[in-house]
């Protein structure tokens, strides 16, 4: 059990720990994943928002918050802009999600001026420990972008790719979802599967190896693929999975966590760092899970910067 993710964990602890603005850490829940997070020497977390709060749950929790940094904030708002303000000042390579709701910190980290954005479309990922399946699992997207387009699923399948290569993935095999394997012009997903697939094919998206459309049961099972006669370096065994859009994606990773027992790590990427995103319904093991996901992106992220300058000099 989880051992893909102690893999992770694995990596992740033989680097630096990763400095992380935590966004309005104000219950036990939020305040707990940042410090087990710390105690494994994956973050070093600043807590950022009301210190008299944080500090109230912290001694009612009995969890030890000595020799952290807190960053004043005043309230939940307050809390998200001054975290993206922490990461633009250069003190944090990360961000971390505490008891405030999702909209509220990403609507400061896609703030056009004083945010987090580039050029990527933001996207959000699941890195999943599914019981039985021999890899981790890339679920993309099932947390940000409601319907997106083409355009920005290309930029959804780009980040869930970038992504795989920073866990370590050799080969990225990414299934385009829906419902149906054949390309059909009343079902846009298929079309737009098979543009994407095109798109990789001219080097608009690169670093994987795309197929779609695929449904989901020939995407992950090797026997479902043979029957249909599917053949590709794809299909029967994925480890990156684009939904058409978030609806499906939520429902597919939901019905992983709670059926198949699956544990589900979430990340956003696209911004300037990575952002975890955690779950009070979260367990201890995905949350540091999380962690490790985040360190493993910041120092892919900090290899990519060390070549470019290196190029450029």
């Amino acid at each position: 059990m989880h051992e893909k993710y102690e893999r992770l964990l694995e990596r992740a602890r033989a680097l630096p720990p990763l400095s992380t603005a935590v966004a309005h850490p104000c219950d036990e829940s939020s305040l707990a994943g940042a410090v087990d997070g710390a105690r494994m020497g994956l973050i070093v977390p600043l807590l950022v928002g009301p210190g008299a709060r944080i500090k109230s749950v912290a001694e009612k929790s009995g969890i030890d918050i000595s020799g952290l940094e807190i960053v004043e904030a005043p309230h939940s708002q307050g809390s998200a802009a001054r975290a993206v303000e922490v990461v633009r000042e250069g003190r944090a390579e990360a961000l971390m999600k505490g008891s405030l709701h999702t909209d509220e910190l990403m609507g400061a980290v896609v703030q056009r001026d004083t945010g987090l954005r580039t050029a990527r479309r933001i996207s959000h990922c699941f890195v999943m420990d599914v019981p039985g399946y021999a890899d981790v699992l890339i679920i993309s997207d099932a947390a940000i972008n409601i319907a997106p387009t083409l355009d920005e699923k290309m930029d959804i399948v780009q980040n869930a790719i970038d992504l795989a290569r920073s866990l370590g993935m050799t080969e990225v095999r990414v299934a385009i979802l829906s419902a149906m394997e054949m390309v059909n012009s009343k079902v846009p997903s298929t079309i737009e599967a098979a543009a994407l697939c095109k798109m990789a094919d001219r080097g608009q998206i690169t670093g994987g190896i795309l197929d779609g459309p695929l449904a989901l049961d020939n995407a992950i099972n090797a026997e479902s693929a043979s029957i249909k006669g599917i053949r590709s370096l794809v299909a029967g065994r994925a480890n990156v999975l684009i939904a058409p859009d978030l609806e499906a994606g939520n429902m597919l990773a939901k019905s992983l966590s709670f059926l198949a027992h699956a544990d589900a790590a979430g990340i956003v990427l696209g911004a300037r760092v990575p952002i975890i995103l955690t779950s009070r319904a979260d367990s201890v093991t995905t949350r540091l899970a999380s962690c490790a996901v985040a360190s493993l992106v910041a120092q892919s992220r900090r290899e990519g910067l060390l070549l470019k300058a290196a190029q450029n000099g």
